[in-house]
């Protein structure tokens, strides 16, 4: 089995008839739909499968719908599937979609949330004043240089999406973007207006992102269910306490997404699913890591795809089935795990020491092209259980995560000198 990261995609993905399918065919996406009418209080699903484009675009809609799309497909996929991912990441708004089916915000919520994020988008900036633009052809250096040598207090320029080695977005007011735009293409770049109706990621966001920021104050926070990686650091959230400054910066801030893609080829990712309307991450992926195999999870003929993918045969040798995979989850669950313990010492011997061991174990066994040994395994498992123990874990959620570890229960036949809980 592969180990597989979630994608969630973003603001202009959406199409009329997205979801139809799916709902069609499946009752956990049909329920999805329906719980999003409630959340909003007008027939989001009606505009979804059959509203005109005009509607569906405009920005306060088009969040809830791509959100709403894409829990249902995520639902589906739990449902067909199961396997639950290692990592999650979303591009600007799909990071929203993540967080949802990482747990830590309900789907009721995030649909009102992502609802009133629009409408504090859409009024930050009045009609005309800023704009947006796609640059490819020029270095990453380049771009960046010829924003700030435009930009002023009043007449603000920058980068606002590193979405592959060949896409860089900039944004901000329209002149400003517009004489970038004019220089870049005298160095040889391809430069091409985006049809948005704000400057998003950019400071002109900064209204939006205010409000939004106490918007989200109203708000109760889960835990998180594996790790769900940040548009602003390119890194797993540390904990539900960054979620508010999280989300309040990603309005002004560029959305890292090829460093963030770089991330999940460093913690060992093999397959990437893309979850919600159209393809627009999958084929980023095959720009910014091609190494990572990415399908989308859409269509029927997309989801055949997927299943095929996840659920061939391991081919591993000797030692427990899924070896590199526990290992892999024993590592991304530490990480994502909250902490309650701030003594310095017992962090360092109880987390930092024994994570640190592991991940170079890793980092060995996939230099070396081999399976790890049971004992390997073991290794990675007790270094979970320490984590958990000095970061003052409850026995309920030591047992979940394990659960996480292990959905196949008669694998801790393995293990059961470990005492693993529940």
């Amino acid at each position: 089995m592969k180990s597989i990261a979630l994608l969630f995609p973003g603001q202009g993905s959406q199409y009329v008839g997205m979801g139809k399918e799916l709902s069609g065919q499946f009752k956990a996406a049909a329920e999805v739909f329906e719980e999003a009418n409630d959340s909003v209080g007008f027939d989001l699903r009606k505009m979804c499968f059959e509203g005109s484009m005009e509607e569906l675009t405009k920005t306060e809609n088009t969040q809830p719908a791509i959100l709403t799309a894409s829990v249902a497909a995520f639902r589906v996929y739990m449902e067909e599937i199961g396997v639950l991912p290692l990592y999650t990441a979303g591009h600007s708004l799909g990071e929203f979609s993540a967080l949802c089916c990482a747990g830590v915000l309900s789907f009721y919520d995030a649909v009102r949330l992502v609802r009133k994020r629009g409408l504090f988008m859409q009024s930050a900036v009045p009609l005309g004043v800023g704009s947006m633009a796609a640059v490819s052809g020029v270095s990453r250096q380049a771009i960046e240089d010829q924003c700030k040598k435009i930009s002023s207090e009043d007449k603000i320029v920058v980068v606002s999406n590193y979405n592959s080695p060949e896409q860089i977005v900039i944004s901000g007011h329209t002149d400003a973007v517009n004489a970038a735009s004019e220089d870049l293409k005298t160095m040889g770049a391809r430069v091409i207006p985006l049809k948005v109706s704000a400057p998003f990621h950019s400071p002109l966001m900064q209204p939006a992102a205010d409000k939004l920021r106490e918007e989200l104050g109203g708000y109760s926070y889960g835990s998180f269910k594996w790790p769900v990686i940040s548009n602003v650091t390119a890194a797993p959230y540390e904990g539900e306490e960054k979620i508010i400054d999280y989300l309040s910066m990603q309005i002004v801030k560029p959305v890292k997404w090829q460093p963030s893609m770089e991330y999940l080829k460093e913690k060992g990712i093999e397959l990437a699913v893309e979850v919600g309307p159209q393809t627009v991450l999958r084929n980023l992926m095959k720009k910014n890591v091609p190494g990572i195999k990415a399908v989308s999870y859409e269509s029927e003929q997309d989801r055949k795809a997927v299943k095929a993918s996840i659920l061939q045969p391991d081919g591993y040798g000797e030692g427990p089935k899924r070896g590199i995979d526990i290992i892999t989850k024993c590592i991304a669950i530490a990480v994502c795990t909250k902490n309650s313990n701030w003594d310095n010492d017992e962090y360092t011997k109880g987390v930092i020491e024994p994570y640190r061991k592991v991940q170079a174990m890793k980092e060995e066994i996939e230099k070396e092209g081999r399976q790890p040994s049971l004992d390997e395994v073991k290794e990675a498992v007790k270094m979970l259980i320490s984590v958990f123990n000095t970061k003052r874990t409850s026995m309920e959620e030591q047992a979940e995560r394990f659960k996480q570890v292990f959905p196949d229960r008669e694998e801790l036949k393995d293990f059961e000198d470990l005492k693993i809980p529940g």
